[in-house]
């Protein structure tokens, strides 16, 4: 694994890896998830009011993190082919165990297809059971610009995610308000046919629950 130097955010519990990833971990883990992918494709979720989103989603782990008419929830299958979520690689629980420190393990990896024009509205993580557990990113592809502000409001932070970059949302930070403004077409050529992909390892069930 490639030298993983923290910077200082300057927001408390939000922590930042700049090329955490090297290019060979990033390509290797990128073909870990198209392999993953061709078991639980992508789809287009829709929020319960029945907008769809501008990104395409699957999940690894035990859980996967659907959005529908039914609402959001934690769910063991895939919504469209009813099969269970392909594993979590081990680069992403190592780096899980390395950069946090947190037990027990992650459960779920929501995977996030950002192709041109794609982005995310500022939200808060808060569909989990075990909300002690960080929420651990990891950005593969072209750069986005990701907003980051505190959980009750006030103004926000810009940083720019680039290939390989690492971050979390731990302590003050994990119910932090953020999203992602826009995607920086051709920063990368990583993911095929152009784009970004983004990793967000949580853990959904209780502690005390073993997945």
């Amino acid at each position: 694994m490639s030298a993983r130097l923290e910077i200082d955010t300057g927001m408390e519990g939000f922590r930042f890896w700049p090329g955490a990833l090297s290019a060979s971990e990033q390509a290797g883990l990128l073909a870990e998830v198209l392999a993953a992918e061709a078991v639980a494709p992508f789809y287009r979720p829709v929020t319960p009011g029945g907008r769809p989103f501008s990104v395409r989603m699957t999940s690894l782990g035990p859980l996967g993190w659907v959005s529908d008419r039914g609402g959001y929830r934690y769910q063991a299958t895939h919504p469209g082919t009813g099969e269970a979520w392909p594993p979590i690689p081990r680069l992403l629980l190592d780096l899980w165990r390395d950069l946090t420190g947190a037990e027990p393990p992650p459960d779920a990896c929501l995977v996030n297809l950002y192709r041109e024009g794609a982005k995310m509205g500022l939200h808060q993580d808060r569909d989990e059971a075990e909300m002690t557990a960080p929420v651990l990113s990891v950005s593969l592809g072209d750069a986005a610009m990701f907003r980051i502000g505190a959980a009750g409001g006030g103004p926000t932070k810009t940083f720019r995610l680039a290939s390989g970059d690492v971050c979390a949302l731990t302590g003050p930070a994990r119910l932090a308000r953020h999203g992602i403004d826009r995607v920086i077409a051709g920063s990368s050529t990583l993911v095929p046919g152009g784009g970004r992909i983004n990793l967000t390892l949580r853990r959904a069930a209780p502690a005390s629950q073993q997945t």
